[in-house]
């Protein structure tokens, strides 16, 4: 049990009158002055009982008995303040030792079904560095939701219908046919670049010329089959990996676009405008209305997006997390009137926009690729500054927020970059364990210095951490505390002396070290970073 919830059943346990439990508000002080944990439980009592803020305080605080707690004051003008007692903290140690990767899994999430639908990048190119952000994200929280007992589904849409899979099939027809010397022409509104050549550099090695009388379908389909391929490749390098890949064709091939357009028609709330069908969702939380059928008979996206969400929830999913780029602000309220009009629940669609990436170097935006000359690709960022500093540069930022991504940062082997100062952490405890053969002790004899008892409260919060991470959808939160923690490490070791000639001391400095250790590793799987051991 983490320590928030621990303490939340505390004071529950001791309160003079029934509360919910999740009522209970525990915060972490700023400011230590001011407690390990501090509550304004007596705030929510004051109706109740009849008395001011600091009386029930004070009863809270003179009733309460816990092994886990070293001290309690009270604050004007009512809040609880708890220390943390040492021996409880010495003890964590001996469960973190012994939990080991499980340390701070826990079931907050109580086995509750979430679908998180991330990247779903068109399969007619390769990803950049905006789907590098949104691929961190989604994973990052994926990996943090299922610590914490949901259970979770990742999924990849695939955008396979449509006309912008017809020009693609087209394009690279029109490449084959350069790449087997006949005349091509590629269409207006295909796909000019030089990323669809190698495509017909393959179809060419592997069928010759035999396939110059094939139709735009077979392009399609091998087109997909290959950059979908690409895209899996590039992810599975990131450490990005999908439960699920939902084709959006495959929508249309089992009836359900059709079948949603019959129910939302059925519905009343349809309209025909200008030849165009219209679906009224201003008459709930959008500001225009939408339309579903084009006056020239072809679906817009919004309704095999529509279908798509429908089957989701059709699936028995308690959530849907949708992970989407900037430009997707409009669409939730459009997308949430269509699941309502229904007759779903639309609450239960949970739509994350993430903002922009500004690639910097020497202080100035880098927009394109040497390469290429055009946007930035994931590999290309991975090949600069590794998979370690990508992640946790995208890591590190709410998602919510435009960030800057410091290519010379992201490289520099000094303690400037957070990356580098995190993985010199790990390797110079590995170190010192590697030199240090000591097995670790169950008991704890010596004194510990004060900065050691901040590490170790550091070490107690890892649960309520991820808690609030997973919980919240927040997964910088773990990148900070990772941060934060290797700097407490580093402060530690560079004014107290862990190995001497006094073994006891030296063997429970070590037995410490691994719990840092573990704890480190934790949550740096949390955001997909694998430390070294060696630096």
């Amino acid at each position: 049990m983490s320590i928030k919830m621990r303490l939340k059943h505390i004071i529950k346990t001791f309160l003079p009158v029934e509360i919910d439990e999740d009522k209970i508000v525990i915060d972490i002080p700023k400011d230590k002055r001011n407690g390990d944990y501090s509550s304004n439980i007596a705030f929510l009592l004051t109706s109740v009982l009849k008395k001011s803020p600091m009386e029930i305080a004070n009863e809270i605080k003179d009733s309460i008995k816990d092994e886990i707690i070293d001290k309690i004051e009270v604050a004007s003008p009512g809040f609880i303040n708890f220390y943390l007692s040492n021996k409880f903290l010495l003890d964590n140690i001996k469960v973190i030792l012994s939990e080991d990767k499980n340390y701070g899994k826990n079931n907050f999430g109580a086995g509750e079904r979430v679908n998180i639908e991330y990247v779903s990048a068109n399969p007619t190119g390769t990803l950049h560095i905006g789907h590098g952000r949104g691929a961190v994200y989604g994973d990052n929280l994926s990996r943090l939701m299922s610590f914490s007992g949901y259970d979770v589904t990742r999924e990849y849409y695939i955008n396979d219908a449509g006309n912008q899979m017809n020009n693609l099939g087209l394009s690279i027809k029109e490449r084959y046919k350069e790449k087997c010397g006949k005349a091509y022409e590629i269409p207006e509104n295909g796909y000019h670049g030089k990323e669809l050549i190698p495509i017909a550099d393959k179809l060419y090695k592997i069928y010759g010329d035999g396939k110059l009388d094939e139709d735009v379908e077979f392009f399609k389909k091998e087109g997909l089959d290959i950059l979908l391929n690409n895209i899996k490749k590039d992810l599975d390098k990131f450490r990005v990996n999908f439960d699920v890949f939902t084709s959006e064709q495959s929508l249309y091939d089992r009836g359900l676009v059709d079948t949603v357009l019959t129910k939302l028609q059925r519905s009343g709330k349809c309209y025909i405008d200008e030849d165009a069908l219209w679906l009224r969702t201003t008459d709930l939380y959008d500001e225009k209305d939408r339309v579903l059928i084009k006056s020239d008979g072809n679906y817009t996206y919004l309704l095999p997006d529509i279908a798509y969400h429908e089957d989701k929830l059709n699936r028995g999913y308690d959530r849907l997390i949708d992970v989407l780029g900037s430009d997707h602000h409009g669409y939730i309220n459009r997308l949430k009137s269509s699941i309502d009009i229904l007759g779903y629940d639309s609450s239960k669609i949970d739509i994350r926009i993430l903002q922009m990436v500004r690639l910097l170097r020497g202080g100035e935006e880098v927009k394109l690729s040497k390469r290429t000359g055009k946007t930035i690709t994931l590999n290309e960022l991975i090949e600069e500054v590794g998979i370690n500093a990508s992640r946790y540069f995208f890591a590190s930022k709410g998602l919510d927020t435009q960030m800057d991504f410091d290519l010379d940062l992201a490289v520099k082997n000094s303690n400037e970059n957070p990356v580098y100062y995190i993985e010199y952490a790990n390797a110079r405890i590995s170190s010192i364990i590697r030199k240090n053969k000591s097995q670790i002790t169950e008991e704890f004899s010596t004194t510990f210095s004060e900065r050691a008892y901040i590490i170790m409260k550091k070490l107690a919060e890892f649960e309520d951490i991820v808690i609030s991470a997973a919980s919240k959808g927040i997964p910088h939160l773990v990148a900070n505390y990772l941060y934060e923690l290797a700097s407490l490490f580093h402060s530690y070791y560079a004014s107290e002396k862990v190995v001497t000639d006094d073994e006891v001391y030296t063997r429970e400095r070590i037995t410490f070290l691994k719990a840092i250790k573990v704890v480190m590793n934790n949550a740096s799987n949390m955001i997909g970073i694998i430390l070294r051991e060696e630096m």
